[in-house]
């Protein structure tokens, strides 16, 4: 009887322990995103040579070990805005097979940040596409208005006495 107690109390503990690699997984990933954080302020406040090596340190580090962690390194590094090598696009297309599909329950922390990055870069990237727009469109009114101008000037020229 006490053979099956313990053996029972056993099977209770090792069953508990069963979520225990999830949890620390969960952990480790949390700390790298942290990391992450860390990295890109760090680097956002280092001058233009010094931000050129942290990218190719990263760079490096994805062609060896394509891993999600790296991926997201390196998207998060050109993202930086006010850089000379911010590129927005090769973020986004890092990221992307990262990104979890809508209403997926439980996402990994590494998950949910790059999802979130992918967000806010691809909100940037539409921002800019939409001040763009709006920059041709000032400047086509502007010509617009400088030939209304020469219009009215031909007009006026023509209306007095010689």
């Amino acid at each position: 009887m006490k053979t099956i107690l313990a053996l029972v109390a056993a099977c209770s503990a090792l069953a508990g322990c069963n979520h225990l690699p999830g949890l620390l997984s969960e952990d480790s990933e949390s700390r790298e995103v942290l990391a992450l954080i860390g990295q890109a302020h760090r680097v956002a406040g280092l001058q233009g040579e010094e931000q050129k090596k942290e990218l190719n340190a990263a760079n490096q580090g994805f062609a060896k070990e394509r891993s999600p962690y790296s991926r997201v390194r390196l998207a998060l590094l050109l993202s930086l805005p006010g850089t000379s090598f911010t590129d927005e696009a090769r973020s986004m297309t890092l990221l992307e097979p990262l990104v979890p599909p809508p209403g997926t329950a439980k996402v990994a922390p590494l998950r949910q940040f790059a999802a979130l990055l992918y967000a806010d870069v691809g909100e940037r990237a539409r921002e800019q596409r939409k001040s763009a727009q709006l920059r041709e469109q000032s400047a086509q009114m502007k010509e617009q208005l400088d030939a209304l101008r020469a219009i009215e000037r031909s007009i006026i020229e023509r209306g007095k006495p010689k």
